[in-house]
Order: C-alpha cells, then structure tokens, then sequence
C-alpha cells in the first residue's frame, strides 16, 4: 500500500456540525489530512489490449480498484463477480446488460409530463441519480457521466418549453451512443433538441448580405474546441505535433462549419406533449446557408443541400487525426489517469482509429483499451507520484450509494440538485455552469505541487479549502441519514462492527480498493474503536464513522 505524505497546513474545521453523542469529533485527524492534502494540491483554485490476468488471481483489491475505474466501486457481489469473470468478462458482461427504463419514459411514467413542469427540472435530477445509483449496467452509467462532461449541455442554459424533458432526453442520447461509434454519437448529439437549444444550433440562420446577418458560430466553435479536436494540432500519442504548439484549425473554419450548421429546428413542438424531444432536429432548407463552405481543408460546393453538408462536416470532424488521442485522453481522465503517459494516450488512440476490424472510433473497443491498458491494471508504486486522478465529488457520492446499496422506497429517487458546495456535492449531473464543463481537462493547479510538476488535475480546479470542508460535512450528513427518503443497508457491516479493526478494513477494501496507508488505517481504527459497541446504537455509530472517515481519506479521494 502506498502510503501518502502531505505537507501542508492543517485547515480550520470551524462550522463542521457534531457527529451524533458517541462517535467522533467534528473533523477527524484522517478528514483534516484529507483536507490539508486538497488544498495544498489545489490552490484554491499495435493496437492489442493486455488479456486479463488469469481470474484466480484476481484479488478482492484489485477488483475493487478495477470497479473505481470502471463503474463506481464494488459491493461484495460486484467484486465476486469481477473476480469470477475476469477483467475482460466483467466488460464482456456489461456491454451485454440491457439498458433499463429510459429516463424520459421514467418522467412520462411518473407523472411529470404535465403542463405545471413545462418551465423546470421537476423530475430531471431524480431520474439522473435513478439510474446513476441503480441502473445494473453501470458500466454505461459511468461513461455517459464522462461522455456528459464531455459533451455537456448542461440545464443552466436550456431557458426553453419542457426543459427538464430535453435535458432527460439528452442523457438518453449519451447512454444510447455510450458504446457505439464516435461518429454515430456526434450526430446524435448535434442534432438532439439538448444540444440544439443549448449552443444555438436550433434556429441558425442563414446569412443576409443585406442586413450583415451571419450565421451564429457557437456550436460550430464548440464542438471543434470540446468535442473533436481541441486547439492545438496533435500527435499520435496527443502531445503537440512536431512538438510545436499549432492551432488545430482557425477563423475560416469556423466561418465555414457555422454555414452548414444553419436551417435545423426541432422536429416538432408542443406545449402540451413533450414526446418531440426524444427526436433529432430537421432540416428547414429555407434557412440553410446555400454558399459554398470550407472548413478543415474541405469544401462543399455552393447549392449542396443541408442534410448532405452536414453529414460530410461529420464525416470530416470525426475523421481528423486529433480526435483519437483527443476524446481517448479525457476517456483516461475520466475513469484512470489525470497524466496518462503518452504512450497510453498513444495506444488507446490506435485503438480508436482501429478497433482490430478496421474500424474507427469504435467506443466499445476504445473504453476496453482504456480500462485494460497495463497502466489502469498495474498495482501502483511509490515511484507513481503522477499516477492517478481525484475522485470527482459525483463519483465519490454515487460510490457511496451504490455500495451500501441505497434505496428509494418511493421509487422517486428525491436526491435533488446537489450543486451548493457549501451543504452538498458542488456539483450535480448536467449542471455545470458552462460548456466547459466542471473542470477542464488541462486545468493545472497554480501555486501547488501539481503546478511545480506541470501536472494536469481536472477535478482540482472544483476544489479548495471550502469545498473540502463542505464534503466533510455533508458526507457525514449523508452516511448517517441518507438523502430525502432514500436509505442505505449497513447490514453487512453491523454484523461485524464489534471489531473495529475488521471493519474499518472492510469499508477500506469497498471504498477505496484497500489504498489506505497504513497510518490512516490505524488512525481510522483507533477512532472507531473508540465508540462503545455495546449497543445497537453504538454500532451503528461505528459503522457510520467508519464509512464517513475513509470518505475524507487522502488515498480515497485521490484515487490510484
């Protein structure tokens, strides 16, 4: 186990609510290291894939580590069953799970399609967190949370008709694209109402010479900066081309791509059925641009009809050398790596534009590669000093739901928007506050050791001393009574909370893939057998502690 070391000064825990009579104090030695390690990081501020190890050899560690990657954490059925199929079976398994109750039927189904709900988000995050927390195919529910991040359209900005059904039918975009082609995805996304109603692609006109009226660029910029290539030209392995820092595309392009995306509205409206959202935009020929367009070294001639340019604008976009070590890299930030090597980067972008049958952008392939690739499955060393990632505050709360199994005994999963950082998450799915995401992918903590070393850490740029205080807080909030009316089963661990070595090392193995240090497993230990388990009421205060400190460990939440 890799042992931590923080050098920072200890932050104040002052506003930190007590913990119930019994259990420990408001910020515990491992929360306040947890705290000193976040602050002083952030600032403030050929293309085979490894064959899994023999399945026998396959540790309950490591296939808890394995299932942080790859979904959120393992209960002990999820790690029984990564240990009797394999790496590779387990993926095998889940791209084979079909997807449950789609989150715009589940809003239809439950009542929230009337015309109160035309103007809000009754219904949205509750589905979210539905199928986030208890979908079986979590696999999926992973990647269309890194593919939301991605390519975000987030409710802050859909100020339109029946916007929480958009903004469930966009997720169901994501999750129906999660394992197919890179390019079916981005038409997906283009012409989903989500998309179309956030970017400004929905109602794009055509230029007018005579009122100096030229077609809106957003979407046009956004999905060649955030979805496809980014701005710098790059190489194989997703460092700079030719080391030189080139721009991937310029003015022109911008111009010329904004001219195709112009004449597409949705399909339909209403205000009293939302059913329209679930179908992509049409082509309105009056308002396409009819010039000619160039863009990425192509040009569509003038008079090409609006379906035909953009499916060549597409087919350029997802042809381009950038988009493999692009989208692969941030796929390895999202699950693995904030610093994948960029020979990881390099042979997750191989399989991109080869999947071994010849074909491109294959996301099935592309996430098997990230997950299996040696650098996700090797047991970290002490030498790994820029191996690993933060867990993302959403991560670490559905981690937790889903290994103490939460409940919603209503079936209406009232979690809510958990975007306050200050008594919730600080984040919450498809809320960001703008198109670039919670955090950008090259985002460097200034002034920190991270920036001393030049090293990428997304979630950092959402993190600081009150945020690392908040999630102290309304963890313990939350691993005590659960969220609305949804409740955890700590029964697995009652049974053991006598032994409070046993049980810290059990939530240990579950949460954090058995990376606590040694130091921090004492002290964890110490502070849990420090409440009586005599009765009932105490053991659950053990449980409860135990589950709430190794939440605000350093080797949880830095996760390796």
């Amino acid at each position: 186990m890799r042992e931590v070391v923080v050098e920072a000064p200890t932050p104040t825990a002052s506003g930190v609510p007590g913990l119930e009579a019994g259990t420990v104090g408001p910020l515990s030695a491992a929360a306040l290291a947890s705290a000193a390690l976040l602050a002083s990081c952030g600032g403030g501020g050929g293309n085979e894939v490894p064959a899994s190890p023999p399945v026998d050899r396959i540790s309950p560690a490591e296939a808890s580590r394995f299932l942080g990657q790859a979904g959120f954490g393992g209960s002990d059925a999820a790690i029984a069953r990564v240990q009797s199929l394999g790496y590779s079976g387990w993926l095998d398994e889940q791209f084979a799970t079909p997807r449950t109750q789609s989150h715009f039927d589940w809003m239809v189904a439950n009542g929230y399609a009337v015309d109160t709900n035309l103007f809000n988000f009754n219904g949205t995050d509750n589905t979210l967190w539905r199928k986030l927390i208890g979908s079986p195919d979590v696999l999926r529910q992973r990647l269309t949370l890194a593919l939301s991040e991605i390519f975000v359209v987030s409710m802050a900005g859909l100020s339109v008709n029946w916007r929480g059904f958009i903004a469930a039918a966009y997720a169901d975009v994501l999750e129906a694209g999660a394992f197919g082609s890179y390019r079916a995805l981005l038409e997906a996304v283009t012409l989903s109402p989500g998309m179309g109603a956030y970017l400004n692609l929905r109602g794009n006109l055509k230029e007018d010479p005579a009122s100096g009226r030229v077609p809106d660029e957003n979407y046009a910029r956004e999905v060649l900066q955030l979805f496809s290539l980014g701005l710098v030209e790059l190489a194989a392995d997703g460092t700079p081309k030719n080391g030189v820092a080139t721009d991937s595309y310029g003015q022109d392009t911008i111009t010329g791509l904004a001219k195709v995306f112009t004449g597409w509205d949705n399909n339909a409206a209403s205000r009293t059925d939302p059913a329209y959202v679930q179908s992509p935009m049409v082509l309105n020929a009056a308002n396409h641009s009819p010039s000619a367009k160039q863009f990425l070294g192509v040009t569509i001639a003038a008079g090409t009809g609006g379906v035909a340019a953009m499916q060549k604008a597409l087919d350029t976009i997802a042809g381009h050398a950038n988009v493999g070590p692009f989208i692969g890299r941030q796929l390895i930030q999202h699950l693995v790596a904030s610093n994948p090597s960029p020979a990881y980067v390099g042979r997750v972008a191989a399989v991109f534009a080869n999947n071994g049958s010849g074909l491109r952008g294959d996301l099935r392939a592309v996430v098997r590669a990230v997950l299996l690739d040696d650098e996700a499955r090797r047991a970290p060393a002490a030498s790994d000093t820029a191996r690993g990632k933060l867990r993302e505050p959403i991560v670490r709360f559905v981690q937790w739901a889903r290994t103490f199994k939460l409940d919603s005994p209503t079936g209406l999963w009232n979690v809510g928007n958990l975007s306050d950082p200050a008594t919730r998450l600080g984040q919450s799915p498809l809320r960001s506050p703008s198109v670039f995401n919670f955090f950008r992918p090259g985002y460097v903590p200034p002034n920190s050791a991270l920036g001393m070393q030049n090293l990428a850490a997304p979630e950092f740029q959402i993190t600081n001393e009150s945020t690392v205080v908040g999630w102290a807080n309304w963890a313990q909030t939350f691993v005590q009574s659960g969220v609305g009316e949804t409740r955890p089963d700590y029964s697995a661990e009652l049974a053991i909370a006598a032994d409070a070595a046993a049980l810290v090392q059990r939530v240990s193995l579950l949460l954090s893939g058995d990376a606590l240090s040694a130091a921090t497993l004492a002290t964890v230990t110490v502070a849990v057998g420090s409440i009586s388990a005599s009765t009932d009421a105490g053991k659950l205060n053990r449980v409860r502690a135990a589950i709430h400190l190794v939440l605000c460990a350093p080797e949880y939440l830095v996760q390796v």
